[in-house]
């Protein structure tokens, strides 16, 4: 299912392989020798308060059994080891007490405890007909990824889950990102694509060669035109910022401003000429615009995993 809606993993680890492999024991004793492990009531636990946990936490219990725990704290050692630098959780929201025990599993280990981050989703609700549910086992009303794909398709779900911070409470209607009209966000922005895809096919069908020709951009004089070229020059701090923020909403929301941006220009700006009139350089120059801003919408929909179709 996760193959289907566009996630993949490049590494994936089972916490039996952990075990079977030696890697919670070979952690264990890295921790041992630096200090961070001690006994008491014959359970082994992990010195966590030194790191500003509110307590110490339990790795083996006194009947030898391992807790969730010690998983949690080897996996991290094993990770680190293997040459990752940067550790980054995304747990539930019922997990927030979470986050300083992993910070203070990167200290135990050596590490700055920003080497383990740590992002706390929220729970989504869907609404849909005036029924309101949320994915929540308590609550005994539970959708699965796989009915949502089946409601929504693949674009529309992925795209509604990612346009918002992770830490927001969020709330799906699924008539609105299932319908195909500027309401819906992901079909704004796919249109974009394809409008400017739509542009770029008829300038070929007219014979236009406006790629052989050079790029002037001191011909693109519109208010309109310059709005869009400072939009697209945004793109690659805004792809900086998410990336270095855990933020892939930016992109989302960037690229809606940016098919806003290019349907205020084409609005405004004939691209194409008509009729028997000339091919002109402002033609030209518009034509590489409209290209610049097609290859951006189709690389910001491809970083959240989202298709960017030609024609709809």
């Amino acid at each position: 299912m996760l193959a289907l809606f566009n996630t993949h993993f490049d590494v994936w680890s089972s916490e039996r392989a952990l075990h079977e492999s030696n890697a919670v024991e070979s952690g264990f004793t890295k921790l041992r020798k630096q200090g961070h492990m001690f006994e008491d009531g014959g359970a082994t636990w992990l010195r966590t308060t030194d790191f500003g946990d509110d307590k110490d936490r339990v790795l083996i219990k006194a009947d030898g059994e391992y807790t969730y725990f010690a998983s949690d704290t080897a996996y991290f050692v094993n990770k680190r080891d293997r040459g990752f630098d940067i550790c980054i959780y995304l747990l539930g929201a019922d997990h927030h007490g979470y986050v300083n025990r992993l910070k203070a599993v990167a200290q135990c280990n050596g590490d700055d405890k920003s080497a383990a981050e740590v992002l706390i989703g929220q729970l989504v609700k869907i609404t849909k007909g005036g029924e309101e549910g949320k994915l929540s086992k308590r609550s005994g009303n539970i959708v699965t990824l796989e009915e949502l794909v089946e409601e929504v398709g693949v674009d529309a779900a992925r795209y509604s889950l990612i346009r918002y911070p992770v830490d927001s409470p969020l709330t799906l209607d699924l008539e609105v990102i299932a319908q195909r009209t500027n309401d819906n966000p992901v079909y704004y922005v796919q249109y974009a694509h394809a409008r400017l895809a739509s542009v770029l096919r008829n300038a070929s069908d007219l014979k236009i060669d406006w790629a052989s020709s050079e790029f002037d951009p001191g011909l693109l004089t519109h208010e309109r035109e310059n709005e869009l070229l400072g939009a697209l020059g945004e793109f690659p701090r805004i792809v900086a910022s998410a990336a270095e923020l855990r933020e892939p909403h930016r992109v989302a929301r960037y690229l809606e401003e940016l098919g806003a941006g290019y349907h205020r220009f084409y609005d405004a700006c004939r691209v194409l000429p008509r009729g028997d009139e000339a091919v002109t350089s402002e033609h030209i120059a518009r034509l590489w615009l409209c290209a610049a801003a097609r290859q951006t919408l189709a690389n910001g929909l491809a970083l959240l995993g989202v298709s960017a179709p030609e024609r709809m």
